[in-house]
């Protein structure tokens, strides 16, 4: 099919409702809900950890959402850019404060916000309103191409996104298509956020800036619906760790859009699993539940004796990112002392297993 010969998107999630899921889609889905539960719980007990947990995965979200699409600058500038402490000394900078900004009014906002246009297109302005673009907070006036560049520098198609005349339209057909299952009791929200996602990504409505407002996008409705794993440990961190992977259920997920004959599952299946990395993650900052009162020390222990195999101060590093470096160093050097754990290896190689 050319594409002058397409029709208009039909946008009907109720195949949702057959309620028949892959064995591994509803594995994950199951111990998304159970993680969500020992979540919520400790969010009551611990919420000194969660607020820093909070406060670092802001910095992350923001690098890596921006660094996906090739707006980099460096870790320090970005701790001063996000914490408020700089303005923009240049044009990439502007970008990423205004990632800053629109993920800021999902966190304050996302109960009073909902997949509404109107919401959409504001989401948009706030991200491109810094770097001073014309069209923040409009929907494209011109058609554009999702272009690929392979190794040896040869561009492509990738996708034919709708047109900048149907845009209006079809976003409007996507809004009530998602209010409409939204309220649906039959359809696991779940599942429902990715297939949103896809087809918001498929009209690609904006000139610029498409990939960014999705995942502003998926937090908002994660969050709208109880998931919010990705306010503690960075959603947009998981999808830039898992980059190919998300492009390639990207690309399988949307062939055949524009026909209605797409097949949502492998974006489903790799969105499913981005949530479930963050809640598997939030899972190991928390080795020790016992107390109502856990001390960073604490949780150094707790992450050595309880890993299954040994552990590097790196490894610990990355589990307990609110933790610093000199604390984790000398936790483990008491726990040597006293015999809890030995070294294995030297120098940086060297890991802390339990005695």
């Amino acid at each position: 099919m050319q594409k002058g010969d397409w029709v208009m998107h039909i946008f009907d999630y109720s195949f949702l409702q057959n309620g028949l899921l892959p064995a591994g889609l509803l594995n994950i889905t199951t111990d998304i809900y159970t993680l969500r539960v020992s979540a919520m719980n400790r969010k009551e007990q611990f919420v000194d950890v969660f607020t820093e947990l909070e406060a670092i995965a802001k910095i992350q979200s923001v690098k890596s959402s921006n660094e996906i699409e090739g707006i980099v600058t460096t870790d320090e500038r970005i701790h001063e850019i996000v914490n408020g402490n700089s303005a923009p000394l240049n044009h990439s900078e502007q970008e990423i404060a205004g990632y800053r900004d629109a993920l800021a009014e999902v966190h304050t906002s996302y109960r009073d916000m909902d997949f509404r246009q109107s919401d959409i297109l504001r989401l948009h302005a706030i991200l491109m309103n810094i770097a001073g673009y014309s069209y923040a907070g409009k929907y494209k006036e011109y058609d554009n191409d999702i272009i690929e560049e392979d190794k040896s520098g040869r561009r492509r198609v990738r996708f034919h996104p709708t047109s900048a005349a149907d845009t209006p339209d079809e976003m409007e057909q996507l809004e009530l298509a998602y209010l409409e299952a939204r309220d649906n009791p039959n359809i696991n929200q779940l599942l429902l956020i990715p297939c949103v996602i896809l087809d918001f990504l498929c009209i690609h409505p904006f000139r610029d800036g498409n990939g960014r407002i999705s995942r502003l996008l998926s937090l908002l409705l994660l969050y709208k619906n109880g998931f919010d794993a990705g306010k503690y440990i960075s959603f947009e961190e998981q999808i830039n760790d898992r980059k190919g992977n998300y492009y390639e259920a990207l690309q399988k997920s949307s062939d055949g859009w524009h026909e209605n004959s797409q097949d949502y599952s492998a974006f489903i299946m790799e969105f499913i699993t981005t949530v479930y990395a963050c809640y598997k993650e939030l899972d190991k900052r928390f080795a020790v539940i016992g107390s109502r009162k856990v001390t960073k020390q604490a949780r150094v222990e707790a992450t050595v004796l309880n890993s299954l195999t040994p552990i590097s101060k790196a490894d610990i590093g990355k589990i307990l990112p609110d933790v610093s470096a000199t604390t984790i160093e000398a936790v483990l050097g008491q726990m040597v002392k006293t015999g809890a754990i030995r070294k294995v290896g030297a120098g940086r190689g060297t890991k802390y297993v339990k005695n």
